[in-house]
């Protein structure tokens, strides 16, 4: 006999499968009643041939994103019976090369080697991936945030607005968490939008933005933010052995006030209870830019006995998120899986290893959005939340210049998704 949990994963992988957006619109073994959103496409033409111009820090995804929009492409040609394919819609590869060289100074250039005139151009940067040096009068720098930022610019400068169009995919938004104004401060995130629309970009596409409202400084200008609220529920249904979805055996913790609103909607989609900490801080302090944490406090019902769901957008350090999962366990909480869109772990894994080996976590998830250490992916206690199809459906979908909503909500999937689990 197959154990029924076994049963259950599989057939919870069956209906990812299925009824993930991307397969619904391409997927040919779907009902035709579950195909609205190919019809739509199948009416619609897309404004321009799609090119994906990718810096060295995001390629790995990037190639990812390619395959799938490929293989859609192919499902959608298949699905319109096209006879004439307009170019540039169903190539082998949407990729084109780029290169950022430098000279001996550390003084760049952005280069791209083939022609993106008329074309949709999607480029995707990673402004967290330190692993990338250069060399600066023979001294060997990491590539910072700053660095990447001006890379992206230069190639936005190398197009030399010929495209038909640009769109910038930057998962990790630059300087999103300097959002805001507080006594005599600069507005990074603000200025580095303000100064894109000023170069052209048309839509700018991120992930989980530390504050969306940021959007308010370029109101003028394409803004879309996406959460990968379907993608952790998807893995931990998949990877997480009897994970019962009901108010008996789980519930939603918010690790701050800054994190109200995805757990809000996470447990509300999932008809859970949430719980929420506020962080007590030492405002006569300051260390590493921030004022030290005094205390986590803890706002809601028990949750002895409950695997419990801890939901941010990123794991910095880590310390907050682990501080969080220790003060769960000591109120007897059962399993505590962390799930975070961008795992930066800039301290290290050593706590997190400890903390496993304790049993005070069980799971981290965060997605493949951000460049992670290698050595995270052979953790045990680590899950991947992979977006590369969410991220070719989105790019699909804004090529062909229908409304990005048949992408932004996960609410019908997550419902069926559940609905699945629960019989």
């Amino acid at each position: 006999m197959i154990p029924e949990d076994v049963i259950i994963r599989n057939l919870c992988q069956i209906l990812a499968d299925l009824h993930g957006f991307s397969s619904v619109v391409y997927g040919t073994a779907c009902k035709e009643e579950n195909m609205a959103n190919v019809d739509l496409l199948a009416k619609s033409t897309p404004s321009a041939p799609i090119k994906i111009a990718a810096l060295e820090g995001c390629i790995d995804l990037a190639r990812e994103v390619d395959k799938k929009l490929v293989k859609y492409r192919r499902h959608l040609v298949t699905r319109k019976k096209l006879g004439n394919i307009p170019q540039g819609y169903c190539d082998s590869t949407f990729l084109v090369e780029t290169e950022c060289t430098r000279f001996g100074t550390g003084e760049g250039k952005g280069y791209i080697k083939e022609s993106v005139r008329g074309c949709d151009l999607f480029i995707m940067v990673d402004i967290t991936n330190y692993s990338l040096t250069y060399t600066v009068c023979g001294k060997t720098n990491h590539m910072s945030p700053d660095n990447h930022f001006q890379d992206l610019k230069r190639i936005i400068s190398a197009a030399m607005g010929k495209a038909h169009r640009i769109n910038v995919i930057m998962p990790f938004l630059y300087e999103g968490r300097q959002h805001r104004r507080s006594k005599r401060e600069s507005l990074d995130c603000a200025v580095a939008l303000r100064e894109l629309g000023q170069m052209g970009v048309s839509n700018l596409i991120t992930f989980d933005a530390h504050d969306p409202r940021v959007q308010n400084s370029i109101p003028l200008t394409g803004f879309d933010n996406y959460y990968p609220t379907y993608q952790f529920l998807k893995a931990l249904v998949n990877h997480v052995p009897d994970f019962h979805v009901d108010n008996d055996h789980l519930m939603i913790i918010s690790p701050d006030e800054g994190a109200m609103s995805r757990a809000v909607y996470f447990s509300t989609m999932l008809g859970v209870d949430m719980g929420m900490f506020y962080k007590r801080r030492d405002y006569s302090t300051v260390i590493g830019g921030k004022n030290p944490i005094v205390a986590h406090e803890f706002l809601g019902d028990s949750v002895e006995g409950k695997d419990v769901v801890i939901i941010d957008d990123m794991i910095s350090s880590g310390e907050s998120m682990l501080d969080v999962a220790m003060q769960l366990k000591k109120r007897n909480a059962g399993r505590v899986f962390i799930c975070c869109t961008y795992g930066l772990f800039t301290d290290g894994l050593q706590k997190f290893d400890e903390y496993y080996e304790k049993g005070w976590i069980n799971k981290v998830i965060t997605t493949n959005l951000n460049y992670r250490i290698p050595e995270l992916l052979t953790r045990p206690y680590y899950i991947e939340a992979n977006m590369s199809k969410y991220l070719a459906s989105i790019i699909d979908i804004i090529n062909h210049d229908v409304s990005v909503e048949k992408v932004r909500s996960s609410n019908e999937k997550i419902m069926q998704l559940m609905k699945l689990v629960r019989q």
